[in-house]
């Protein structure tokens, strides 16, 4: 018989010394005792080994000590999970003598946190669980039926739980979870059908990727939002304040075609293939209750649409001083519009950093996206066959200039903000730092 050394000892009325067997008494049992302690607080997995000819009458063999060690990189993915507010619980069937010095080694467990058995989940009722659960790190000694409770506990506090399991008996706690994670290599059948994910390389700094690529995916939703809102939302704004202050439409309405193809097109897409930032992992979690227009992403909106309103009025209102519309002024205001567009997509690249931080070529689907529409557009302004479609005319070098001056405000103003924030950020991590430092000395 071999298994866990509590189960195995309950068996046993002897133990074997060099071939003998001897009686099982109270001093040898608080020396197996103390070895399996030892053992396990060295990070080893403990066997306990027994035989005989029925249960009760066993005779105990001795104890084996098995090493796991962690995989490489396991440590660190840790470490940048916790720092990014992703709370890592170990759940297993080892002792807790080998689960808390796995868990401390990895950093998953400290001090201050706690650690209880499969029997003491047990004792406890899902409400009960759930106001403990955030202080334990460590659950050992634990069988299938705890791991599903756990899982609910958890999530009975509105946390979003990823599990990751591969054997049969993780499959009900893997279906139960937000998002199971199944081993590809190690896993069996069962387990990968009930789970959500697959890590095909059964490497736990997957799932850091995964979160990092999710995270990533996540924000450019949100850059892409930002770029059409702003933009459907200047050009039908110009329109509008255009009719109501009795100036004539200030563009044609192949002029307004080629701006939403502009809008929906190229620019638009290379959004979305944004690559990801590698500070986006140690980012907090957002709450999944939040909408993605937040009230900070609404105001850059609105910010730039007004910006793009006034900029682009100022030039038609300069063009049109003699009160007569000709191609030059809608050509002047189309231009300027179109300007507009390719400076608020370069600002929408990132809702966090500078457009220099990230690096003005590190997109190069954006880059040859905004270098297509603008050539597009000087074959608009340029090309006689496309002038007559377009109704536009040429433009000098210094209406180019002036437009290229007005039009990159947008882009200034949105770097500007975005500093703002930044420094805000910090003024308020260093209170936050100082008010925690108080705390700890007192």
């Amino acid at each position: 018989m071999k298994g866990a050394y509590e189960e195995v000892i309950r068996y046993c009325t002897t133990y074997n010394n060099k071939g003998h067997s001897l009686p099982l008494n109270q001093q040898e049992r608080e020396h197996y005792q103390h070895e399996k302690a030892s053992m396990g607080s060295a990070g080893l997995r403990v066997l306990a080994l027994a035989s005989g000819p029925e249960l009760g009458q066993l005779s105990f063999l001795g104890l084996v000590g098995i090493i796991d060690p962690p995989r490489t990189g396991v440590k660190e993915a840790v470490a940048a999970l916790i720092t990014s507010g992703v709370a890592i619980k170990m759940i297993t069937g080892d002792s807790q003598e080998t689960a808390v010095a796995i868990a401390s080694r990895l950093g998953v467990y400290s001090k201050s946190s706690q650690s209880i058995s499969g029997e003491e989940v047990d004792a406890l009722d899902i409400q009960q669980l759930s106001q403990i659960a955030p202080k334990v790190a460590v659950f050992y000694r634990a069988s299938p039926r705890h791991k599903l409770k756990i899982v609910k506990s958890l999530q009975n506090n509105g946390e979003v739980v990823a599990m990751t399991g591969d054997g049969v008996n993780d499959a009900v706690a893997l279906k139960a979870a937000d998002i199971g994670v199944a081993m590809g290599q190690t896993g069996t059948d069962v387990c990968k059908e009930a789970a959500d994910m697959i890590l095909v390389d059964d490497d736990f700094q997957t799932i850091m990727f995964a979160i990092e690529e999710g995270k990533g995916i996540y924000n450019n939703i949100k850059n892409f939002v930002r770029f059409q809102l702003s933009t459907s939302i200047a050009a039908l704004t110009l329109i509008s304040l255009a009719t109501l202050m009795n100036f004539p439409n200030p563009l044609n309405a192949m002029q307004i075609l080629w701006i939403n193809i502009i809008m929906d097109g190229p620019p638009a897409q290379s959004l979305g293939v944004e690559p990801v930032d590698k500070d986006v992992i140690r980012k907090p979690p957002r709450n999944v209750k939040d909408s993605i227009l937040t009230k900070n992403l609404i105001i850059k909106i609105l910010v730039s649409s007004i910006i793009i309103v006034c900029g682009t009025l100022f030039v038609f209102w300069r063009e049109l001083r003699d009160n007569v519309i000709t191609p030059r002024d809608t050509t002047m205001t189309f231009t300027c519009f179109v300007f507009f567009d390719m400076f608020n997509a370069l600002s929408s690249r990132s809702q966090t950093k500078s457009v220099f931080e990230i690096g003005l070529c590190s997109n190069k689907m954006f880059c040859y996206a905004v270098l297509g529409s603008i050539m597009g557009q000087l074959l608009v302004i340029y090309f006689p066959p496309l002038q007559k479609v377009f109704q536009t005319e040429s433009l000098s070098i210094t209406d180019l200039q002036f437009l290229l001056g007005l039009t990159s405000s947008v882009c200034i103003i949105s770097e500007i903000i975005k500093k703002v924030e930044k420094s805000r950020e910090k003024t308020q991590k260093h209170g936050s730092s100082q008010h925690l430092g108080s705390f700890l000395d007192v």
